[in-house]
């Protein structure tokens, strides 16, 4: 008659353990990569904002257009009308998105605006 079993193997589960445990300690220093480095905007009214500044003023609507001035711009030519005002307008960026506007128009505008060198962009509801 065999001989009832009393104890489990933990060989295996050791060698499996230390695999993991390898594949965690290369992973580990990947991750420390970072993708943007945000800053947290602050709640601006939109009264404290002063009139006379020279801040490039654009606007992204419910259905993705984009406006400059009141005049529409095409997503193609936002890049060339950044970098057309930005001498005229040296305090940076302003966008006014509409509540339904995309997550993906507002990027893209942001990184119109990276390209051409603007450092400071703000985002008003």
């Amino acid at each position: 008659m065999r001989d009832s079993f009393n104890e489990i193997n933990i060989t295996p589960l050791t060698d499996i353990f230390l695999v993991l445990l390898i594949i965690m300690m290369v992973i580990a220093p990947m991750l420390d990569q970072q993708g943007l480095n945000l800053a947290v905007p602050e709640i601006v009214k939109q009264e404290d904002i002063v009139k006379d500044s020279k801040i490039m003023n654009f606007t992204v609507t419910n259905d993705n257009k984009y406006y400059f001035n009141g005049a529409e711009i095409a997503a193609a030519d936002l890049e060339q009308t950044v970098s057309d005002n930005t001498k005229d307008y040296p305090d940076g960026l302003l966008i006014q998105v509409d509540d339904d506007a995309e997550h993906g128009a507002v990027v893209k505008l942001m990184d119109s605006a990276r390209n051409v060198g603007v450092t400071s962009i703000s985002l008003s509801r």
